[in-house]
């Protein structure tokens, strides 16, 4: 077991990071046009490299940026900006943002789609600062998971984006394999998988 802080250039799991939940997308009686909603959670997502879990203990996510300046887009798009985040904050594990969405022409198409329960796909990007290595067999430092995985100690989420197709609906809003070298579908991205997986456990043997 190894604790490391990565910094941008060192690692391929140093960039921008982007994972998706199908959320409970909940609208707040009385506040116009405003919506509650889970935007990540601990739940262990293979990436092509590994294992990645995502601490919400105390101290783990630093919330300042969503908090003072975070905004709602869609699609991860930087310049489709559709709302503004009021508040995030950590809540059982989970992180939970309350959200406005603005009244210009696109937004409102989006808010009504979600409205309507069209779109309920939630996705956050991030960036991560500092990863736990956890080896094969061995227990992660709070004694939560058991390897081989990397768990996110310290990251940044820096965006929360309505999207339209979720990548895995399995806990909250499926991830996207945004990091992965190409687009793989189907059985080609199991194989990938599978071998990502057995080859992070070979190099955790040596």
């Amino acid at each position: 077991m190894a604790r490391k802080t990565v910094k941008p250039g060192q690692s391929d799991r140093a960039g921008v990071q982007q994972r998706s939940i199908s959320a409970d997308i909940r609208a707040i009686e009385g506040q116009d046009r405003t919506f509650e909603l889970s935007f990540s959670s601990e739940e262990p997502y293979t990436r092509w490299w590994g294992v990645e879990i995502l601490d919400h203990s105390d101290g783990a996510l630093d919330l300042t940026r969503l908090n003072e300046i975070g905004v709602l887009l869609f699609n991860h798009d930087r310049d489709v900006v559709i709302g503004k985040i009021l508040s995030a904050s950590v809540q059982e594990n989970r992180g939970i943002a309350t959200v406005q969405f603005d009244t210009d022409e696109e937004s409102e198409k989006i808010y009504q789609k979600v409205q309507n329960g069209t779109l309920k796909g939630v996705s956050v990007g991030y960036m991560v600062d500092s990863w736990e290595e956890v080896a094969a067999g061995k227990q992660s430092a709070d004694g939560k998971y058991t390897g081989p995985c990397e768990v996110a100690r310290k990251w940044t989420p820096f965006e929360i984006s309505i999207v339209s197709v979720p990548a895995d609906p399995t806990v909250g809003v499926g991830r996207e394999l945004d990091d992965a070298p190409e687009t793989i579908t189907g059985s080609a991205h199991d194989s990938l998988a599978n071998a990502m997986r057995q080859l992070q456990i070979n190099l955790n043997r040596r």
